[in-house]
């Protein structure tokens, strides 16, 4: 399922040059039946829904219309459902990754994306948090911890999780285990050195200390040519080059996927 709207692409990445129908349609109320969006492609037992054609005024549904279309997602006769997210913190983005069993950040080795990365993190964990907590007096700490800059001095989830409990030590239980069921895992895409592989180590590390968070890192998927010719033939790379070290990789990583976990959530979204 293709949820960036702003940035629709994954129709053309599939070989799908012109999809029937679009998540627009359905945010459009021109089509109510989710299962009818979906769109065959080359791959045997992949099928796609695409997000062209939006209404440039209004690209993204409401929260509830958002909340809807999951459920109609989860209704899919499908083993897997993989939503493929936008970068940044729309509140589209962050709904589809919180209600979604599971989520992937991808980020590159540059400093931009591993800071954009920290901020999807920490907007993420502050979300769910937001929308856990039952008591209007924490809601509103986590409101205030929401700004970095904020005059209380909260500067971490853990400076938070400090106050929470002071506060009320019940909603200090609830906010511990929220902490754990949060746990998004991490992929670094187009490595090309050692330093690079050991950053998804690193940032696995950073969420643990500062932010209290057990974060997977799923794998690393190494520079390769030959990536960008299956973008420019408009084919996954696993099935144009099934042996380069891109799709090995890739390979890898789906495998880990496949693996249930310990607290058996499933890959729904992804965050690149």
């Amino acid at each position: 399922v293709d949820g960036d709207l702003e940035g629709a692409n994954l129709h053309t990445a599939l070989g799908v040059l012109r999809p029937r129908a679009s998540v627009s349609d359905y945010v459009a109320q021109r089509e109510e039946d989710v299962g009818k969006l979906l769109e065959d492609t080359a791959i045997e037992n992949l099928r796609l829904i695409a997000a062209v054609r939006p209404n440039l005024a209004s690209p993204q549904p409401s929260h509830a219309r958002r909340i809807e279309f999951v459920r109609a997602l989860r209704q899919l006769d499908a083993h897997f459902v993989f939503i493929d997210l936008g970068a940044g913190t729309h509140a589209a983005v962050m709904d589809y990754f919180m209600v979604c069993d599971d989520g992937v950040i991808v980020m590159t080795p540059e400093p931009t994306s591993v800071e954009n990365a920290y901020s999807f993190i920490r907007a993420g964990f502050y979300r769910r948090l937001h929308l856990t907590m039952t008591s209007p007096e924490v809601r509103n700490l986590v409101t205030i911890a929401m700004d970095e800059r904020n005059e209380r001095g909260i500067r971490s989830p853990i400076d938070l999780l400090r106050e929470v409990e002071a506060l009320d030590p019940q909603e200090g239980a609830r906010f511990v285990a929220t902490m754990r069921a949060f746990r998004p895992r991490i992929v670094v895409n187009d490595v090309s050195s050692a330093e690079d592989v050991k950053l998804g180590f690193s940032v696995a590390s950073v969420c643990r200390r500062y932010f209290g968070l057990d974060a997977d890192y799923l794998g690393y998927v190494s520079h390769d040519d030959a990536a960008r010719a299956a973008v420019r033939s408009c084919r996954p790379l696993v099935d144009l080059s099934p042996r380069s070290d891109a799709a090995v990789y890739f390979a890898r990583i789906a495998r880990k996927l496949l693996t249930p976990r310990k607290d058996g959530a499933r890959l729904e979204s992804k965050d690149a």
